[in-house]
């Protein structure tokens, strides 16, 4: 079937049609598995010679998004910290794909897309009280892991050139590579010293040369997503070493914090004298700070000066990573990243070699927006900004700032009901009478190893709430990571409650 016969109203109103068809559909968080057995027989496997035409495609993928979990229109997939979509990030998102924008290019001349990333990325320091004048670098991405690898690949450049300049060295590892830029410095090993790092910590690692084993955990014994500032002083004056020092901004089990305010100002003051670079991995973490601001009868109500504690002092980091498809409810892919040193990152990301691509900025462009595809990953690049765009101007601080409320309402109130139920414990043990510092992330085992084995199975099994599994202390845990902008304490928490009582008693009778 030719597209170019295809009536354009026609598509349009049928395609208008399915969207609301999706959003009307009410559907469990996880799909029975009948339905998810359906689905995969309906996927076509083998390409036909004749295309079956839009209509029909149209039924087939009506077939196939029956099975496909529901993280957008169910307020109770707790897995992964996975946000859901705000109506007007979804109109914007479905805006990028009717407009297609190339946003690798600046081109003020032919369209305004990347006036929109640059505004939107002021915007997120706005919300996050980043001083925009301090991280000149910015960009998005396609979430935190390619975030962490900007973080690491610019955490490489500084303290490797860091390194060189005490010998007098003019050294880029963009210029000379890992190893040349090495030797010219003087240095035999870079290492990464962290806490209890996000899993995609090790894949940067190993992505930008350094290797997974340059990470070495430096928290304490008692409190491992603390730093034991000792350790960490001393591993930072080990000779012909450069280092990298990466924070937990919401460690990815309990959720809590890596530092305080007085503990950032000490790692600051370590890492200057050391010339060691400081990368902060708040995928979710990071967007606490849209708190610190409330008004005071909100921080009363809900005790949240332990937790706001945890995110201050963020602002002195080198470098930050988050992910707007967390907390910023909007579609995935998309992460951000902010660093200090615009000119570090050009060094690092410039796109040499492609005069095509060479595209100066006009003399009436007063922001001097640089080309994203010179200080980031990718060339080729989504619009990922205007969902981000349209989402910060629909709700603005004071609606982000109510919507993270609620989801630290419910993760308290189903803290508070774990801690009640007798066949589970809360985690960390510490935890249980103490909900201050609980913020979106709710962890928890059964007392029965048995059941334990089995838990996070059966809660999902239910298809009312989804959680995700986990390790802690060695023995099997589950966490309940809550993100999605429709959360309703009233509702929600009651629904958790009913679940865990029926997987306890299911349990009991078998």
């Amino acid at each position: 079937m030719n597209a170019s016969t295809t009536d354009a109203n026609e598509l349009h109103h049928a395609q208008q049609q399915f969207i609301q068809k999706l959003y009307e559909r009410n559907e469990t968080t996880l799909p029975p598995e009948e339905i998810l057995e359906q689905a995969r027989n309906d996927i076509v496997t083998r390409l036909p010679d004749d295309g079956a035409g839009t209509h029909k495609t149209l039924i087939n993928l009506d077939k196939l998004t029956k099975g496909f979990n529901n993280p957008i229109l169910s307020s109770t997939y707790y897995g992964f910290v996975t946000g859901g979509v705000t109506p007007i990030a979804s109109v914007a998102d479905t805006a990028c794909s009717v407009y297609d924008q190339n946003v690798q290019v600046h081109l003020p001349k032919e369209t305004i897309a990347t006036d929109i990333e640059y505004s939107t990325l002021k915007m997120l320091c706005q919300l996050l009280h980043l001083p925009i004048d301090t991280f000149t670098h910015r960009t998005f991405t396609t979430g935190a892991t390619a975030s962490n690898v900007l973080g690491l690949a610019c955490g490489r450049e500084y303290v490797i050139s860091k390194a060189a300049e005490r010998h007098s060295e003019d050294v880029s590892v963009g210029r000379d590579g890992l190893i040349g830029a090495m030797r010219k410095s003087r240095l035999d090993d870079i290492q990464i010293l962290t806490t209890v790092p996000h899993s995609s910590l090790a894949k940067a690692a190993s992505i930008v040369g350094l290797g997974r084993e340059c990470i070495q955990l430096v928290g304490k014994d008692d409190v491992p997503y603390k730093f034991d500032l000792t350790k960490l002083q001393k591993l930072l004056r080990r000779p012909k070493t450069a280092s990298i020092v990466v924070i937990s901004c919401g460690e990815v089990n309990t959720g809590y914090f890596a530092t305080d305010f007085a503990d950032m100002q000490q790692i600051r003051h370590l890492c200057d004298e050391a010339g060691a670079f400081i990368h902060c991995d708040g995928a979710f973490g990071l967007m606490a700070r849209c708190l610190q601001r409330s008004d005071d009868a909100s921080k009363r109500h809900l005790q949240l000066d332990k937790l706001l504690e945890g995110c201050e002092g963020i602002e002195l980091v080198d470098s930050i990573t988050g992910d707007a498809h967390k907390l910023l409810n909007v579609p995935y892919d998309c992460g951000f990243f902010f660093s200090r040193r615009l000119h570090l990152a050009t060094n690092v990301f410039r796109n040499a070699g492609a005069a095509y691509l060479n595209v100066a900025t006009s003399n009436d462009d007063s922001e001097n927006i640089p080309s994203p595809l010179n200080i980031g990953i990718e060339n080729s690049r989504r619009f990922r900004a205007l969902p981000v765009y349209a989402s910060l101007v629909a709700y603005g601080r004071k609606g982000y700032a109510e919507m993270l409320l609620r989801q630290i309402r419910l993760a308290r109130e189903i803290a508070s009901c774990i801690s009640k139920l007798k066949f589970l414990q809360l985690l960390p043990q510490e935890s249980s009478n103490n909900f201050e510092r609980v913020y979106i992330v709710v962890l928890f085992r059964a007392k029965d190893d048995n059941l334990n084995k089995q838990l996070v199975q059966r809660i999902n099994r239910s298809r009312q709430i989804y959680v995700s599994g986990t390790s802690w202390d060695g023995a099997p845990a589950a966490r309940i990571a809550i993100s999605n902008w429709r959360v309703d304490v009233s509702t929600d928490a009651p629904r958790v409650e009913n679940v865990l009582r029926d997987v306890y008693r299911s349990w009991m009778t078998e």
